[in-house]
């Protein structure tokens, strides 16, 4: 019986052996991605179960891909249909599908270093921008490594997928065409409905009602080693359908009213709830407004941790080490979020990040209140200087439409400016900017200007002129930064206009610094903020703050009145017990000394207390989880049905 069904036997040996390939291929990304970074497993937790959790979800995978293959070379034999071309069109299907599923796993090691979580469907954002994305990939070069190993991965795959098809289909070659019977013909019905059957509980990936969701590679207290089991293509493509499911297109962490009323609650909001504008309150101010000049530095990724005042021993900033201890400094601040957009309009807009969403694109630019139209209520002018293209995340469709008057970026600046995909480096931003602020100086007028810093992202660019003392290039950036800065407030403090003008200068976000195998390490949003200038007296605030809170607390020192829709608090009158932030695909409440994390995809809480190291969840943090879910839940109702989208 089975010389009668060889051609069945051989085209399943045939899928059977690419399979397998497929998996080995994957599989060695894994081990790459563990070889690369493996300093961030705790040493807790053996990492051979997250290699055999991780050759379930790449089955998955292999699964999705085989089934067609599957139905089409079995279907095939049922009838006794062989041709050569059958079997080279199965080997292009896997070689197609395994190099795009390959092409997600090389970049995962990166993508995972720099924002320790894997690959997901908020990449998406950057296809927007493909020639500043794909400037990033080429000119960063740590990334190259990871370019020229999926090359050869995904070449090994189609070499070996070749002579997998050659060897199989020349043992099919050896078999007589003989009459396929009724019995025959039924057997072979059976086997593909069989191995189809088994395609399909591979996809499935386990029994039960629920098939295999991201929450089986969790299996200790191991960010990193939970986290290697996931197939990068199996994250990607569960969170992009997720986002196009209606049901997961809204965060439902509470219901609307609950939250509201928290969140009022938390921030001290009396009265009756406007359903359009649930947090308005109208700040008044005492006495006679303040209008000194404001200028804003929003740095890359410039995470608390990488200053020597929050005890890095490295001495990278100076300048902002100096600042720390002239200025109002707040050191115990956080982001709103772990991208650029989050911390731009959290803290010019007083918004919080709503996960991995960018809040300033929309098919109609979404209209916000912040500090830039208070300010220009108040007869300011304000300006914006970015070193990229106005394009990106919207960046001057938004600004335009929410109270800047002028956006400087990429296209106003020499060509021979540009260092990367990114645009010009820092010092030349600033450099470009302070003749444009001289110049609105002296027409009289009170300006606003906010500078965002770009160069500590990869690719990372030093000046030739610029010599660091560290090695590392991680290192060598920041302290480039930080002179970036000196250098223009240095430059800034020769002219007339300084002494009547407040400094802001904060991070949009942080970035992995040193070891944290937390679920969402500090660093990330752990950032400095220090205000300085005019009538600013020095000291440091030892409570909680958080990006929203700017908007409010800077009013305050410029002593403004405005309606208020925002989620922040004035510090210097009014002290946080907590705060809330979000990631990704997580979302954070905090206090003086826990931390709580949840993440609404594998419906997951982690606790940490100060030390950060993991905790049982008690009373405690499940008041800092319902506060961080209203919070949330709240900048969800007014991003859908109020203010946020008008």
């Amino acid at each position: 019986m089975f010389s009668k069904n060889r051609q069945t036997s051989i085209s399943l040996l045939y899928l059977v052996t690419i399979h397998v390939l497929g998996l080995l291929c994957l599989s060695a990304f894994r081990l790459i991605e563990f070889l690369f970074l493996r300093h961030l497993c705790m040493g807790e937790a053996n990492p051979m179960i997250a290699f055999v959790r991780g050759l379930w979800f790449d089955n998955v995978i292999l699964c999705y891909i085989s089934l067609l293959p599957i139905v089409f070379l079995l279907g095939s034999a049922i009838v006794g249909f062989r041709r050569r071309w059958t079997y080279r069109s199965v080997t292009i299907w896997y070689g197609v599908l395994m190099t795009l599923a390959l092409a997600v796993s090389a970049a995962n090691t990166p993508y995972f270093q720099y924002f320790s979580k894997n690959i997901n469907s908020s990449i998406f954002e950057w296809f927007s921008y493909t020639g500043t994305t794909a400037g990033m990939l080429v000119e960063e070069k740590s990334y190259l490594v990871h370019i020229a190993l999926f090359f050869v991965v995904a070449g090994l795959f189609w070499w070996a997928g070749l002579k997998l098809e050659k060897y199989w289909y020349q043992r099919l070659q050896t078999l007589p065409v003989s009459r396929i019977g009724i019995v025959s013909c039924s057997l072979r019905t059976v086997v593909l409905l069989l191995v189809g059957g088994l395609c399909v509980f591979g996809i499935r990936g386990r029994i039960g009602y629920n098939p295999i969701k991201i929450s089986q590679a969790y299996y200790c207290n191991d960010a990193f080693l939970n986290q290697l089991g996931i197939n990068p293509a199996f994250n990607l493509l569960t969170s992009a359908l997720d986002d196009m499911r209606s049901e997961n297109r809204e965060l439902h962490l509470m219901p609307y009213n609950k939250a509201i009323t928290i969140a009022r609650n938390s921030l001290g909001i009396e009265g009756k709830v406007d359903s359009t504008h649930v947090l308005r309150r109208y700040v008044k101010a005492d006495g006679v407004v303040k209008k000194y000049n404001v200028v804003i530095i929003l740095m890359e990724s410039m995470s608390a941790p990488l200053l020597e005042s929050f005890g890095n021993g490295q001495h990278l900033t100076p300048t902002l080490d100096s600042l720390y201890h002239h200025s109002l400094t707040f050191n115990r601040f956080y982001s709103a979020g772990i991208h650029t957009n989050h911390g731009m309009t959290a803290t010019l807009y007083s918004f919080p990040a709503l996960m991995f969403r960018n809040l300033m694109k929309g098919t109609v630019t979404p209209r916000r209140d912040g500090i830039p139209t208070v300010l220009k209520r108040e007869g300011y002018h304000n300006m914006f200087f970015m070193t990229h293209e106005a394009q990106y995340d919207n960046m001057k469709a938004f600004f335009s439409t929410n109270g800047y008057d002028e956006i400087y970026s990429q296209e106003n600046y020499p060509k021979s400016e540009v260092v990367n995909s990114f645009g010009v480096s820092d010092h030349y931003l600033f450099q470009y900017a302070l003749p444009v602020i001289n110049r609105q100086a002296a027409t009289g007028k009170p300006f606003m200007a906010t500078l965002l810093t770009i160069s500590n992202h990869p690719p990372y660019i030093i000046p030739p002129f610029f010599k660091p003392h560290t090695s590392e290039p991680e290192s060598q950036i920041v302290e480039y930064a930080d002179w970036a800065v000196g250098d223009f407030l240095r430059k800034a403090s020769r002219e007339a206009w300084y002494k009547n003008t407040i400094f802001v200068v904060l991070a949009d976000h942080g970035k992995m610094v040193g070891m944290d195998n937390s679920e969402l390490p500090e660093s990330y949003n752990h950032i400095p903020l220090m205000i300085f200038g005019a009538d600013v007296k020095p000291q440091v605030y030892d409570g909680l703050g958080m990006q929203v809170d700017v908007m409010p607390t800077l009013l305050g020192m410029l002593n403004m009145s405005y309606a208020y829709d925002g989620f922040g608090v004035n510090l210097l009158k009014t002290k946080r017990d907590h705060v809330f932030y979000s990631a990704d695909n997580q979302i954070v409440g905090r206090d003086a000394s826990r931390r709580y994390v949840y993440a609404p995809k594998i419906q997951k809480s982690f606790c940490y207390d100060s030390q950060q190291k993991a905790v049982a969840k008690t009373k405690a943090y499940e008041s800092l989880e319902e506060y961080a879910k209203a919070m949330i839940q709240t900048a969800e109702y007014i991003y859908r049905r109020g203010d946020g989208r008008r």
